[in-house]
């Protein structure tokens, strides 16, 4: 990783969260829940990371544990140069105001009881951002208008608005702050497609229009992370399987699992569909109470040999900025 250690606004080494699992009435523990098991990445300052993988891969949980709103089991979670990974929550309280998150379902993450005004506005109080009513009011409004809303709706209820302009007011709720990370946790996967490229290219705009502004964008569907994402991790099992930038993903993608997850994206092509190989992966994913010995992936892919079942393949540098866990690569 040659990237400068003073680019990076984040930085995980090592991150494991596993959650107990109890039984009986004293609640003693019989196992663990392997969420995230092992993770390492970091994030520059102002570009998008798109983390990417199947459901329960661990992706939401790197997330909140990067928000410290789970806290991690092992490994260490640098922000902006400080390690965060412990820190007691009235220290996490300060760095808030810097951190926010864009929820997946913009119709249960809006409090129905309030107006969007007061939704938008409500970090704004938290971190005490404002010294007067007025500054409040204007402050509001510009963030209205920073995410393509009339500030005239800021006295409207959530369900008075449609999906993509209740994710706008999620979007400007993130901005509220002295925001430098958003943590975009799937935010267009309940909208429809027309609305989903609206979003994509409003985060896009925002990232261009306020300097240093960071997203890490998880998600499953790759022609979505492709539009909006600078580098890609792709997931599997509470591990990362790879890291590339966007171009490498699709001209050079080097582990079997991001290669069966490209061959699922369809091409509006049909001569290109109609010839490209598509990858059909066996079995189910494995349980993470249970994780497979070895590489997690190794039960379903087709490169699989003995020694895959024995060993955890490290990610390691196959060219600048492209790192792999496959002792087959």
């Amino acid at each position: 990783m040659s990237t400068p250690e003073n680019d990076r606004i984040v930085e995980v080494k090592g991150l494991k969260m596993y959650f107990p699992v109890t039984r009986g009435v004293l609640r003693r523990k019989v196992a663990d829940v392997k969420a995230v098991d092992g993770v390492s990445l970091f994030i520059k300052k102002g570009e998008t990371l798109g983390l990417v993988g199947e459901s329960g891969s661990g992706k939401t949980t790197v997330g909140r544990c990067i928000l410290r709103v789970y806290e991690p089991t092992e490994g260490q979670i640098f922000f902006e140069g400080e390690d965060i990974s412990h820190l007691p929550q009235y220290k996490i309280r300060p760095l808030r105001r810097k951190m926010s998150l864009v929820f997946q379902d913009p119709y249960g993450s809006l409090d129905p009881r309030q107006s969007a005004g007061s939704i938008v506005g409500e970090p704004l109080k938290v971190h005490s951002l404002v010294e007067n009513r007025k500054a409040y009011t204007e402050r509001v409004d510009e963030l209205f208008k920073i995410v393509g809303l009339d500030p005239s709706l800021k006295d409207r209820v959530p369900h008075e608005f449609s999906g993509g302009q209740r994710q706008r007011i999620g979007v400007a709720r993130a901005l509220a702050g002295e925001t430098s990370l958003i943590i975009c946790d799937e935010p267009v996967s309940a909208l429809d497609v027309s609305i989903q490229a609206q979003i994509i290219n409003l985060l896009g705009e925002l990232q261009e229009g306020l300097e240093g502004l960071t997203y890490l964008f998880i998600a499953h569907d790759l022609s979505v992370v492709r539009h909006i994402s600078d580098r890609i991790a792709v997931m599997y099992l509470g591990r990362i399987m790879e890291i590339m930038d966007r171009k490498t993903l699709y001209e050079n993608p080097l582990h079997p699992y991001t290669k069966a997850l490209l061959s699922a994206v369809p091409v509006a092509d049909p001569w290109v569909e109609e010839k490209r190989e598509r990858i059909i992966l066996k079995g189910e994913v494995p349980s993470p109470l249970n994780p497979p010995p070895g590489c997690n992936f190794h039960p379903r892919c087709q490169m699989a040999i003995e020694e895959c079942s024995k060993e955890v393949p490290p990610l390691r540098l196959v060219d600048q900025g492209h790192e792999v866990a496959c002792i087959r690569v």
